[in-house]
């Protein structure tokens, strides 16, 4: 996802320009911008090279519920699944599955591509669906590496096997704590996302992706849109 991970990585830069050069901070303050800023740095460097590399992992969601996510470069292709519902995204297409009452149907449409490579369309409609999706993290990371009432403090942990850097930050009207594991996958989020509460918690991480991980669920009823209409 070729311009995102640029829109990414200019984001993650500008925290470092931004809080490195204030002239009314003290020599304590500077400390601790920069400090921010490599952290903030840092987990938004791993997750953007995530983007572009192959692994599948599983989440649990709030109620027992539980998502996937998985992405090849070789083809190029990434699909987030919930309970309800999967968007796959391709070269070829953008196939995007919702499951009503006890059935599943799914609507394939022309693939909306960038520089010749599928859009981040998908991270978009994954989060309409309460899923939290990495750009989202970036972001929120971002912003409060910007604030400098902000408070962020860093923890470790182990999620799903795998170490994590953990940062839990407070600002006005917002507090949420986002983990990231070595490797850069979301390995956790709890807080709040376009003003919904929202929470994923990784349970499985694979850098060996199913081809299985993009086809239409079991028993759907598709709809192709790119079949040209005939009179």
């Amino acid at each position: 996802m070729p311009a995102a991970s640029t829109t990414l990585r200019v984001l993650a830069a500008s925290v470092i320009a931004s809080l490195s050069v204030t002239g009314c901070q003290t020599l304590d303050d500077a400390g601790v911008a920069l400090g921010r800023a490599d952290l903030v740095n840092d987990l938004t460097a791993r997750m953007d090279r995530a983007l572009e590399q192959t692994w599948a992992a599983d989440y649990q969601l709030p109620g027992g519920r539980v998502a996937s996510i998985a992405q090849t470069v070789k083809p190029l292709r990434s699909s987030y699944t919930w309970p309800d519902g999967k968007i796959t995204v391709t070269q070829q297409a953008v196939t995007r599955c919702a499951t009503t009452g006890g059935r599943t149907s799914c609507e394939v449409s022309p693939p909306v591509l960038t520089a010749g490579k599928p859009s981040v369309i998908v991270y978009a409609d994954a989060r309409q669906h309460g899923l939290v999706t990495p750009p989202a993290v970036i972001r929120l990371l971002t912003d409060a590496a910007l604030d400098q009432a902000a408070t962020i403090e860093q923890t470790d942990t182990t999620l799903a096997g795998r170490h994590a850097t953990c940062v839990d930050v407070t600002r006005a009207g917002e507090h949420f704590t986002a983990c990231v594991t070595n490797e850069g996958v979301l390995g956790s989020f709890t807080g709040t996302l376009d003003g919904k509460p929202a929470e994923i918690t990784l349970t499985r991480y694979t850098d060996a992706v199913e081809a299985a991980s993009f086809d239409v669920p079991a028993g759907a009823s598709v709809v192709d849109r790119r079949r040209p209409e005939t009179s």
